[in-house]
Parts: C-alpha cells; sequence; structure tokens
C-alpha cells in the first residue's frame, strides 16, 4: 500500500476545520460519557451557516412548517438538472469520456457507442445511472460535413447545456478555437480536454525507455496544446489532460476542482454527488456535501408525518430515513452493482473487496435496521441536544421533537462516517493503494 500523501485526509479521520461556533459554547459532558472530548470534536461540522439556518427555520416553534419549508428545499436541490456537452472531433475519443465520467466502461449497459469513425449522429442524451437529474450529452463530432463549426452550435440545442468539454486527442485545431469563441460570445462555460494522454505516455515510453519522463513529457503535450490554442487566437487558454482509461491520473482532479467552483451552489452539489468514487479525495468530499444537509434531514423527518416509535422516547418518519441512509451507500458505491463493477474492473473477487465493509451494509437497509440505529443513537443524542440547547434555545422548548431530532441526526452523522471510511477502505482494498 502507497504511504499516505501529505495533505490528504483519511475519510476515518475528522474533517477538514471549518467555522464554527465560540468552543466555549458547548459545556463539558458528564463524565457518563466516555467519548465526550471526541463527540465535542465532531461537532465541528455544524458551521455558524447552519445554526442560522436551524435558528431561521424554528423562530417561531413550529416544527412541521420548518420541515415541509426545509421539504421544499431538499426536492429542489435533489430535482436540479445538470446537462454536461462533450464534443470534439470524430475519432478523439468523446464517447469514452461521456461513459467515464459516468462511471461506466464502453461495454456496460447504458453506454455511448464508441468507434474510430464517427458514431454519434444527432445529439445523444445519457443519463447518469443512479442520479438521473444528470446528463452528459454525446454531440456529433465537430467538422463533419454535416456539422460545420459555423452553424454547429444552433444545430446541437446550444441553449440546453449548463458547459461545454471540448475534446482533441492530438492538437486542437480550428474548428475547437472557433467553437469556444461562439459557446463564449454566447455566455457559457468551456473546457478543453486533451484525451488519450495515456496513449502518448505508452507509446513514449516504449520509443525512449532510457530518456523517459513523465512529467517532462505531460508538460510538452500541455503546452504544445496552449500553443495551438493561442496560434487560433485563444486568450490565455487552460488545457486539461486526462485518460478516459485511467481517469484518476492526469489531470482530472484539476478539471473537477475547477467545475467545482465555476459552478452554481444547487448544480455543484449534482455535480459532485454523481462522480465517479475513483479517489479518496472525490469520497471526502461527497461526504463534506451529505454533511450540510443533515440537520436538514433531521428536520423533515421528526417535523412530517413523525410516528412514535415502540420503545424509543422518540418519533420520525422512518421512510425518509432509510431512503436517506440507502442514497448514502449507493453515492459511496457500496450497493451491490458497484461492488460488483469494481470487482470486475480491478479483477478481484467481490467478497475480498466486501471484506473492507465495516458498517451494517453487507445487507439492504430496511425498517428494521433503521429502529435499532435510533435505539443505539440514543447517548450521543443526549450530547448533541445539550449542545443544540446551549445554541440554540429554541431546541430546549420541542422538547419530545427536540430529543427525536438530535437522535435522528446523531444517527445520520455516524452512518454516514461510517459508509464513508469503508468507501475509503474498499477503493484501497480495490486499488492496493491510497489513489
Amino acid at each position: 500500500m502507497a504511504a499516505k500523501q501529505p495533505g490528504t485526509t483519511e475519510l476515518g479521520e475528522n474533517c477538514p476545520k471549518r467555522p464554527r461556533l465560540d468552543p466555549m459554547a458547548l459545556q463539558p459532558a458528564p463524565a457518563s460519557h466516555p467519548h465526550a472530548t471526541d463527540l465535542i470534536e465532531e461537532y465541528d461540522i455544524i458551521t455558524e451557516e447552519d445554526i442560522e439556518e436551524i435558528k431561521d427555520a424554528l423562530k417561531e416553534g413550529k416544527m412541521v412548517e420548518a420541515a415541509s419549508k426545509i421539504m421544499e428545499n431538499l426536492q429542489a436541490l435533489e430535482n436540479s438538472r445538470l446537462d454536461i456537452a462533450v464534443t470534439g472531433e470524430s475519432g478523439s475519443g468523446k464517447s469514452s469520456f461521456v461513459n467515464a465520467i459516468r462511471g461506466l466502461g464502453d461495454e456496460d449497459d447504458g453506454a455511448a457507442a464508441t468507434g474510430v469513425v464517427e458514431t454519434t449522429m444527432v445529439p445523444t442524451p445519457y443519463p447518469h445511472p443512479k442520479h438521473p437529474n444528470v446528463t452528459v450529452w454525446d454531440l456529433p463530432g465537430i467538422g463533419t460535413p454535416e456539422f460545420q463549426s459555423s452553424t454547429y452550435l444552433e444545430k446541437v440545442g446550444f441553449s440546453r447545456y449548463d458547459f461545454f468539454i471540448l475534446i482533441a486527442s492530438e492538437r486542437f485545431k480550428s474548428n475547437h478555437a472557433q467553437l469556444a469563441r461562439e459557446i463564449q460570445q454566447l455566455g457559457k462555460r468551456f473546457y478543453f480536454v486533451r484525451s488519450k494522454v495515456d496513449a502518448d505516455v505508452h507509446a513514449t515510453k516504449k520509443r525512449r525507455p532510457r530518456a523517459y519522463d513523465e512529467e517532462l513529457l505531460l508538460n510538452q503535450i500541455r503546452e504544445n496544446s496552449k500553443k495551438c490554442l493561442l496560434d487560433e487566437g485563444i486568450i490565455s487558454p487552460q488545457v486539461f489532460l486526462l485518460s478516459s482509461w485511467e481517469l484518476n491520473k492526469y489531470d482530472f482532479m484539476l478539471l473537477e476542482e475547477t467545475l467545482e467552483k465555476e459552478l452554481p451552489k444547487h448544480k455543484r452539489h449534482a455535480f459532485l454527488l454523481a462522480l465517479p468514487n475513483i479517489s479518496l479525495v472525490i469520497l471526502q468530499k461527497k461526504k463534506e456535501a451529505l454533511q450540510k444537509q443533515i440537520w436538514k434531514l433531521a428536520t423533515i423527518s421528526c417535523g412530517v408525518a413523525a410516528v412514535p416509535i415502540p420503545g424509543l422516547s422518540v418519533a420520525c418518519d422512518v421512510a425518509i430515513l432509510v431512503k436517506s441512509l440507502s442514497e448514502y451507500r449507493q453515492n459511496f458505491g457500496l450497493d451491490e452493482e458497484s461492488l460488483n463493477k469494481l470487482a470486475e474492473k480491478v479483477a478481484k473477487p467481490v467478497e475480498e473487496i466486501k471484506e473492507a465493509i465495516k458498517s451494517p451494509l453487507a445487507k439492504e437497509i430496511s425498517r428494521d435496521l433503521v429502529v435499532k440505529m435510533l435505539t443505539k443513537a440514543g447517548g450521543g443524542a443526549l450530547m448533541f441536544m445539550e449542545y443544540l440547547a446551549s445554541n440554540i434555545p429554541i431546541f430546549g422548548s420541542l422538547a419530545a421533537g427536540g430529543i427525536s431530532y438530535g437522535t435522528t441526526y446523531y444517527m445520520l452523522w455516524s452512518f454516514l462516517n461510517e459508509v464513508a471510511a469503508d468507501a475509503h477502505n474498499v477503493l484501497i482494498r480495490a486499488f492496493e493503494s491510497d489513489i
């Protein structure tokens, strides 16, 4: 196993520090809580912004009304559409990229057709297999007789796309530059991708084994691509080097960071959750994105159609919790289908990979399992409620509603940490390195 790289964060560890409330506001927990210090540290996941949102939602003490508003917010986030256009010249690897960005191989069900000649004759939508609100569009190759760059955008339905990926497998030409200028004039973003970099690396290593220097080669490819675009009049072009067969290598994470920074907030959330789980960095970002939604889910579960659970001092909508926990499992690639595909990709028995899973994810999430987890969450929930009561006085007057909220929140938070840690361990087990 490779050594942990400086600056990486393991999913099982505390997440990076975020803005927090005055730590003095949280009184030390009673000695009866053996892990009090650890729990207090974990409250860093609640930011000042989160606290203000909770206060606003509950300022009149009307839990059901607050939960309904929050549910609307979550549904809007869940249904937020993201349409990504992928284009380039025929044979540049467009369709393979469409598949790779959705976590599919070229032979998987739902994959875009690939080939050495142009196989895409009309704009073709490919919904993400697990996030149907995210669609990657495989556009016809630019520069073909049917699709000249001067009329290309009109023919492919420019307005429906959020941004464009312009792909070249050798050198960027005038068609790429002209299309980029027209996209920019119409107020949308585009990103240049130099594909099939793995083929260049392999060929150079074979031809010049003694003089081979991968970093130097990649820099030469990058600078040559920029020069081609500069010669075509593109100012300060940024080019991302990628391989659809090894998406975790080269510049994919840089492209991901750029898109994350430039997309609107609601579309950024959709993009992040739809990314293939190919690195520990992506897993960490998914964990942080889902953490921000926990207080909303807890409020909805305890405020809308809340049902008392026999034997527990909480009332909540177990169906909402079952759905949320199942989605955590899927987002981190711990569902049966994802594990089987991963095992096939790395040529290992799926049972070997499953050995890395420690949380109750070996079986399907069920109502009985959720009730059992709510029971276990009781002790930590009491500490969490003490924290909330000291910072948000309204919780002190919510009585049973507050207890239900604290229990539900603590359970979701605990389970998310568990599945994130499992995903971390599964990835390392599969690739035998901290990728």
